[in-house]
């Protein structure tokens, strides 16, 4: 999908991204949805594999990744932040609402610890520090010197062979020198111990965090989705818990909640402007009346599935307000020369001005469109 997006920006014909050959675009009868249904189904037939398909950001500079990710944080432990990360997880799974989903923190790297029993140690007169340096010696691989043989310089590293260090096991089988000089086998004063730890341990706002990203299923909007994980998280979460955002969905959240404050400021600005020039509260608001109809308009693409609302449909609903108010500066202007000119009634000037003026307004609605 990245690949096809970025295609379009390759002057040449066919155009090879990370292995794949890219028909020309007079070439190709599918879709993007199409095709990235098709990659989706085969990522998920690979056993051991976690990957999916979407498509990139539709604007430059947007955020990248996954279009949802929420971040779980808190001052409890790593460990503990996982298994509450997992919980939600796994619950956003079998909502249908997603169809991809995955955590950064993942406890999946396995670490041994070696346990030592002190007091066998001390009894055999083994030291902590003989012991940090036999076992850093055989293991370490740190370089001593250098020596000649034959014309050419070689680096001295002493460590065990390498069958010898295959695996953790056979860590206990070293061999260890006593006080009085005996060698006793390192499984005589300690045991092994198997771990899974994190790779990496993230931190968001200066607290433990793990941060969720998901794909949506197809039909589910980003607001909706953002919504159900708000309510998830508010049932399930233990206290000390919080759901926060990252990505596009932190963008969506933050411009998203400045809609409707920004939508009324944008009429009550037209609308005093347009009152200082007209010099008259009237005319503005008979300007404005087929706002409310076209933001219905707007919202039966909503309704119907066509579109969604995210953060370009908001920006977008701001530029109708704008586009329909100067169609309605169009008309009325006309109409009212009619009235003073022609002395035209009011529904006569306004029927003749909506005729007349009805060229300039699909000029200026296709100039928008198109742009």
């Amino acid at each position: 999908t990245a690949a096809a997006a970025n295609s379009r920006t390759m002057p040449r014909p066919n155009t090879a991204i990370s292995g794949l050959l890219m028909k020309p675009w007079d070439e190709r009868k599918r879709s993007q949805k199409d095709v990235q249904q098709d990659v989706q189904v085969g990522l998920f037939a690979l056993p051991g594999v976690q990957a999916f398909a979407f498509a990139l950001p539709t604007l430059p500079g947007s955020a990248g990744g996954l279009p949802v990710q929420v971040v779980v944080s808190s001052t409890e432990p790593h460990a503990r932040v996982a298994e509450v990360s997992d919980g939600l997880l796994q619950s956003a799974m079998r909502s249908g609402l997603f169809v991809f989903g995955d955590s950064n923190l993942k406890f999946d790297l396995p670490q041994v610890n070696l346990h030592l029993d002190r007091e066998k140690a001390a009894a055999l007169g083994i030291t902590m520090s003989q012991l940090g340096a036999d076992l850093g010696a055989m293991l370490g691989g740190g370089y001593v010197n250098r020596f000649a043989f034959d014309g050419r310089a070689y680096r001295v590293i002493p460590q065990v062979t390498r069958l010898a260090r295959l695996n953790p096991d056979q860590i206990t089988d070293f061999y260890l020198a006593t006080s009085k000089g005996e060698l006793v086998p390192l499984s005589a004063i300690a045991t092994l111990e198997t771990v899974v730890q994190p790779r990496e341990l993230r931190r968001f706002q200066q607290l433990n965090a793990a941060t969720l990203s998901f794909a949506l299923a197809p039909g589910v909007a980003q607001g909706q989705a953002l919504d159900w994980l708000r309510a998830e998280a508010a049932n399930s979460f233990p206290q000390g818990f919080t759901l926060d955002y990252n990505g596009e969905s932190r963008q969506f959240v933050q411009e998203g909640s400045t809609l409707l404050l920004t939508f009324l400021f944008a009429i009550v600005a037209i609308f005093l402007v347009l009152a200082a020039q007209y010099e008259s509260w009237r005319d503005p608001f008979i300007i404005m009346m087929s706002v409310p109809l076209s933001i219905a308009g707007a919202m039966v693409f909503l309704f119907f599935g066509f579109a969604t609302l995210n953060i370009y449909t908001q920006v977008g609903l701001i530029t109708l307000v704008g586009l329909i108010t100067k169609h309605g500066i169009l008309i009325v202007e006309f109409a009212n020369k009619l009235q003073e000119e022609q002395g035209l009634s009011v529904r006569q000037a306004a029927e003749h001005a909506a005729a007349v003026r009805l060229r300039p307004i699909l000029m200026t609605t296709a100039a928008m469109v198109l742009g």
